[in-house]
């Protein structure tokens, strides 16, 4: 008899030993340079979507910046936060649909370059629709939809995590401490 397939909220919260650091060789040295990479968990990745306020936006790329942050390492993985922040929308969707008010605003986490990602709940349609909602202009391009303007109402713009983080540290009398990408 064959298992029973797990639910979107059950994958979320599978964290199989993650998160985790590594470091950066061979093959993928190549690729991404010297360094660490954090692996997150799937609850980080919904964690960061959580905390994107309505009206504001968040790109996957943005999304892997805050998780190299919180590691202290110098990238975390793109393929990772990807399938984490796909598990985590369809999370958000099948709470929705079992009646749940208060879910993770999913339609706000943007691909590089201000795309809507089609593989969310909904497809385009929906993120479209909820996006509007908030004040957004979602317009095509090519046979991508995009947000216009994404980049002044990135969760980033404005006043930086970064910059937060150095005035704390600096009104402690402490250095900040350097996370992040090196770019």
């Amino acid at each position: 008899m064959a298992k029973p397939r797990k639910t979107w909220r059950e994958k979320l919260h599978d964290s199989k030993g993650l998160p985790k650091v590594s470091v950066i060789e061979r093959k993928m040295s190549k690729r991404w340079g010297e360094g660490t990479c954090a692996i997150p968990a799937p609850v980080e990745v919904d964690e960061i979507m959580k905390s994107v306020p309505k009206g504001r936006l968040i790109t996957t790329r943005e999304i892997q910046t805050k998780v190299a942050q919180r590691h202290y390492t110098t990238m975390a993985c793109p393929m990772c936060c990807g399938i984490f922040a796909w598990i985590a929308a369809h999370a958000a969707d099948e709470a929705e649909a079992a009646g749940a008010k208060r879910i993770t605003p999913y339609w706000r986490t943007l691909k590089t370059g201000g795309e809507l990602n089609p593989k969310f709940p909904g497809g385009v349609e929906v993120l479209k629709v909820r996006l509007e909602a908030e004040g957004h202009r979602v317009v095509p391009k090519g046979k991508k939809w995009i947000v216009v303007d994404y980049e002044s109402r990135l969760v980033s713009s404005g006043s930086s995590d970064r910059a937060k983080q150095s005035s704390r540290a600096s009104s402690r009398g402490q250095p900040a401490k350097s996370a992040g990408r090196d770019r």
